[in-house]
């Protein structure tokens, strides 16, 4: 063989590998309509495509009472499941809709799964992706005793989700969720930045139990052994920092926008006339 014909072929492998390096590092955008999968994507029997929005937006009216039209609820017991991933919340239906999730508010939430489709779920979650999550406030209150003692009370959490706690093996809840808290929706790992910190910490309760009946329960597994971990102040303290968490973008945002109009000042009605005396 050549040695151009060899350097040819080389330069194929070369041009080859780096394309799958590529395609391993890009994030490609999900069509709408994607062929139909040969395999379930959220575990149920009957095959699905990928969400419609239109569709899902039509269907969301009967979450809007808990969650919000826009999946933005004001009661602090319902999650923010606003901007959540397609993938995480056509699962966690199946997870109600099965009875793999019996805890907290499942109860509520399982005979309206059972009414859905599967193709229901993937439509219900690419409505609730394109839509934005709100955030709350964190709590500063000082730490006026114990381990954290002066430290204001999110800045527990804080630590816990940008770098974890090496001494204990915790890793940084960043690893999974995203600098930003938005999720990770290839592995299924939900956006959780506003989350209502009553919903987290009830969640990382549920996790520190360490017990489920999911059939496939290995994203609950690597919860529960973060949780397990975890005391009562740093669960309250971590759902207190994600409440208050949100993308710098927003801010910028909201920096830009034009101050509003001031109110044009009232106009000062006419003194009356003096009256004159007759001669």
């Amino acid at each position: 063989m050549s040695q151009a014909r060899v350097l040819g072929l080389l330069g194929v492998a070369a041009i080859a590998v780096a394309a799958v390096a590529y395609a391993q590092t890009t994030v490609n955008p999900v069509p709408d309509h994607a062929p139909v999968e040969t395999a379930p994507l959220n575990g149920a029997p009957e095959k699905v495509v990928w969400g419609d929005v239109k569709a899902g937006q039509t269907k969301a009216g009967t979450c809007a009472a808990c969650h919000g039209l826009d999946g933005n609820p004001t009661d602090p017991q319902y999650p923010r499941i606003a901007g959540q991933s397609e993938r995480y919340i056509a699962h966690q239906i199946a997870l109600f809709k099965s009875g793999e999730r019996s805890t907290g508010m499942a109860a509520v939430m399982k005979p309206y799964a059972d009414a859905l489709t599967a193709q229901d779920a993937r439509d219900l979650g690419a409505y609730f992706a394109t839509q934005k999550a709100g955030a709350g406030v964190a709590d500063d209150t000082v730490i006026a005793s114990g381990p954290n003692k002066d430290k204001k009370f999110f800045e527990v959490g804080q630590q816990l989700f940008l770098a974890g706690d090496a001494s204990r093996g915790i890793p940084a809840c960043l690893a999974c969720h995203g600098p930003d808290g938005a999720g990770n929706p290839g592995p299924a790992y939900p956006h959780i930045a506003g989350q209502q910190a009553a919903y987290t910490q009830r969640r990382l309760e549920e996790y520190r139990t360490g017990t489920t009946v999911e059939r496939d329960p290995h994203l609950f597994n690597v919860m529960a052994t973060v949780a397990k971990q975890l005391s009562d102040e740093e669960i309250g303290s971590l759902a207190s920092y994600l409440q208050g968490l949100h993308a710098r973008s927003d801010d910028l945002a909201a920096a830009a926008m034009p101050a509003p109009a001031a109110a044009p000042a009232p106009t000062p009605e006419p003194a009356p006339a003096t009256p004159t005396t007759g001669s």
